[in-house]
């Protein structure tokens, strides 16, 4: 009887943590994080703001787990994504995004003042950044190395122990930075009234990518 009275609370619990997490998602949708407000999110909810700390303790709590939730739904969905290879990697990250707008802003968009997330969400995102190198890393290598790539060479303990070489964690990094940089342009409303489909763009810039192409360094005279 205990463990049942144990277990119903545990899913009170859950259902009152996932109500609260709803409305902040509303919250966040129209006002931004900058304006996040637990007491706000309580009275929507049906309680104190007391009441609610019991749940989240502190502001920075309540971000946490958003965060934890939208790394964890992202992760799984480049995870699925993972065996179609690069373009089915990027459409997936692309679909997630659009499907949810504000969810990938929160993720990519401003930095939040005065907020510093803990190892575990980081250990989530390295999951998305774990199948871009691998997924690259099934493309044939080819071109010169560029600066950057050598910089690599003594720069990569963020990939762990991933087997791989410079040139496949160089175009990991390009393709994360090139389509997250269409993609938040899109979302935050740059592309609005210039009169082109940002689909094309992205199809442009992934095409681009899977090329490989590479342009030699010029040295320096």
């Amino acid at each position: 009887m205990d463990t049942d009275r144990q277990t119903s609370r545990e899913r009170y619990r859950a259902q009152v943590c996932e109500e609260i997490k709803r409305h902040a998602w509303e919250q966040l949708a129209t006002t931004g994080v900058s304006a996040l407000s637990l007491n706000a999110i309580a009275k929507h909810v049906g309680m104190s703001g007391p009441a609610l700390y019991r749940y989240f303790p502190s502001r920075d709590d309540l971000i946490t787990d958003l965060i934890r939730e939208a790394y964890r739904s992202l992760a799984d969905v480049v995870c699925a994504a993972g065996p179609g290879g690069v373009p089915a990697v990027a459409h997936a990250i692309r679909d997630w995004a659009l499907a949810d707008p504000q969810r990938y802003l929160f993720l990519y968009g401003t930095p939040i003042p005065g907020y510093r997330a803990p190892d575990d969400t980081t250990r989530i995102s390295n999951e998305i950044m774990t199948v871009l190198v691998e997924v690259h890393a099934a493309l044939p290598e080819d071109g010169p190395v560029t600066p950057f790539e050598a910089h690599l060479d003594d720069h990569r303990a963020w990939a762990g122990e991933l087997p791989v070489s410079s040139a496949v964690l160089r175009r990991a990094v390009t393709f994360w930075t090139r389509l997250h940089g269409v993609l938040s342009l899109e979302l935050a409303g740059h592309f609005a009234g210039m009169g082109f489909d940002p689909a094309v763009l992205f199809d442009v810039e992934l095409d681009a990518l899977l090329a490989g192409a590479r342009r030699p360094s010029v040295a320096s005279p």
